[in-house]
């Protein structure tokens, strides 16, 4: 299990595992007293759709387009592969030509880069990040039976991320989540074909960040999302968990980004003020989708899906602002 991060900012008196449920997209379905409940981001958008420069029609359907894989490939977030294929192949399960841990893992990494991971870490199962539950309310005690965590990111377009609020970055964002899904799916399939266990996961089943720090793929942000070296938070997480006996990446130090405390950018790129402007970190919450016990910048996710409901769409504003952000990631 990994030290570094979780021994400098936990509190593990206050710390426990998170319940998917009360993340803000648990609390649209199921908590009453949410401010947003049963509201999608969409439900405004005729207020918006064609009155604004940057909010056509054409820019409306690009950004739902760009979830197809996401939301209609729901096998590629399944832990065994579907039973139809379109392939009339039989494809066999391999023997590992050898099960040295140092090979399994270049060779993996070497996968989901081909795949088209921007980056892949691996770390140990930290059971803390995994949710308590699913936003159904099911228990996730199965995903702890996984031994490693293999993490990857998922550049998003940054020049389309520049427009946020405006939909061209919510298209950039929509890509990337069916990126995630179509890399998950061939990771996981990699690894069954290898004759070992796949679970592949985007946002759900467990806490994406953690992991990624875990895994040395960056440092918790201001903004609340992952800062990467080359990417800053231009960027997605997914992962999948498996039983492949691999070798961990080494997590940076330390956990939270240094440039952050004398960096307020996002901040004053919020139009909502969801984002703290305290040069320090603090054990504070922002609202009920922050778990209690972590020390960082909390963010108000309350507040920042009540903006895109008014905006009609997401909202990338902060990763926009953030010095981290590359100019340009559009190959």
């Amino acid at each position: 299990m990994k030290g570094e991060f979780p021994d400098s900012i936990i509190d593990e008196e206050a710390y426990s595992r998170f319940d998917q449920r009360d993340t803000v997209f648990g609390k649209i379905h199921e908590d009453r007293d949410a401010p947003f409940y049963h509201q999608s981001m969409y439900d405004q958008i005729d207020q918006v759709i064609d009155r604004k420069k940057g909010y056509s029609s054409f820019h409306l359907a690009r950004a739902l387009g760009g979830w197809s894989v996401y939301d209609y490939f729901t096998e590629a977030f399944r832990v065994r592969r579907p039973n139809d294929s379109n392939n009339i192949m039989n494809k066999p399960v391999l023997n590992p030509p050898e099960d040295d841990p140092n090979t399994m893992t270049r060779e993996l990494k070497l996968s989901a880069l081909t795949y088209g991971a921007g980056a892949v870490g691996i770390t140990e199962v930290d059971p803390r990040w995994v949710y308590s539950a699913d936003r159904d309310g099911n228990p996730l005690e199965d995903h702890l039976s996984y031994d490693y965590a293999v993490v990857m990111i998922v550049p998003m377009d940054s020049e389309m991320i520049q427009t946020s609020p405006k939909l061209p970055a919510a298209t950039a964002s929509a890509i990337s989540y069916s990126r995630m899904a179509f890399l998950i799916s061939c990771l996981a399939e990699y690894i069954r074909r290898l004759g070992f266990e796949a679970l592949p996961m985007g946002n759900n089943g467990g806490l994406s960040i953690p992991l990624a720090v875990d895994a040395g793929l960056g440092r918790l942000g201001r903004n609340g999302l992952l800062i990467n070296s080359d990417l800053g938070s231009c960027l997605k997480i997914c992962k999948v968990f498996t039983n492949m006996n691999l070798v961990e990446d080494e997590p940076l130090t330390p956990p939270l980004s240094e440039s952050c405390r004398t960096c307020t950018l996002c901040s004053e790129a919020c139009e909502v003020d969801a984002i703290s402007e305290k040069p320090a970190p603090t054990n504070e919450v922002a609202c009920p989708s922050n778990n209690k016990g972590i020390k960082r910048w909390p963010v108000d996710h309350y507040s920042c899906y009540q903006f895109w409901i008014e905006n009609g769409s997401d909202c990338s504003s902060c990763v926009a602002a953030c010095p981290h952000t590359p100019q340009t990631t559009r190959k």
